[in-house]
C-alpha cells in the first residue's frame, strides 16, 4: 500500500474516531515512538532517535494541554504532573543515551493506556446496562395485551 493510501486511511481514521478512540490512538502513537526511539538508540541511529522522541514529547504535551482542570480537578493535575515527568524522563534519555529511560516512558504509557481502556470498557458496560433497564421499563409500562411487532424475513 502507498503512502499516500496509508495517509488517507489514518486521516479517515482520525476523522470518524470518538473522543475515547482519540485518546487511545494518541497513547498508541506515543508508545510506539518511545519504542522505535528505543530500537534507534541500540543501533546508534542519534538523528531518528531524536526525532521519535521529539514525537512522543509532542504527543504527551498535546495530551497535557488538553487536560480539563476545571471537570478533570485532582485527576488532571495528577495526569499533568505524569505528563510532565514523562517529558523530562524522554529528554533525559536523549540527552544521556539512556535507554532504560525510554522503557520507564514506555511501560508508564502501555499501563496508563490499559488503565484507560478498562475505564472506556466499564463506562460503556455501564451505559450499555442502563439503556437495557430502560428498554425493560418501556416494556412493563406498556398496556395489558401488547406484543411488539414480530417481522420476518
Amino acid at each position: 500500500m502507498s503512502a499516500a493510501y496509508m495517509n488517507q486511511y489514518f486521516e479517515n481514521q482520525v476523522n470518524t474516531a470518538s473522543p475515547e478512540q482519540l485518546l487511545i490512538m494518541l497513547y498508541n502513537g506515543a508508545i510506539r515512538f518511545v519504542g522505535e526511539a528505543e530500537e534507534a538508540m541500540a543501533n546508534k541511529k542519534i538523528a531518528y532517535r531524536g526525532e521519535r522522541i521529539s514525537k512522543a514529547i509532542a504527543i504527551l504535551s498535546e495530551l497535557s494541554a488538553t487536560l480539563d482542570h476545571e471537570i478533570g480537578g485532582e485527576i488532571a493535575a495528577n495526569l499533568e504532573s505524569l505528563y510532565d515527568y514523562m517529558i523530562r524522563t524522554l529528554l533525559a534519555a536523549n540527552v544521556q543515551d539512556d535507554a532504560s529511560k525510554l522503557v520507564e516512558v514506555r511501560e508508564m504509557l502501555s499501563g496508563m493506556r490499559d488503565t484507560w481502556l478498562d475505564a472506556i470498557d466499564k463506562v460503556r458496560s455501564e451505559q450499555a446496562a442502563e439503556a437495557s433497564e430502560s428498554v425493560a421499563k418501556k416494556f412493563e409500562a406498556a398496556p395489558a395485551g401488547y406484543r411488539p411487532l414480530a417481522v420476518a424475513l
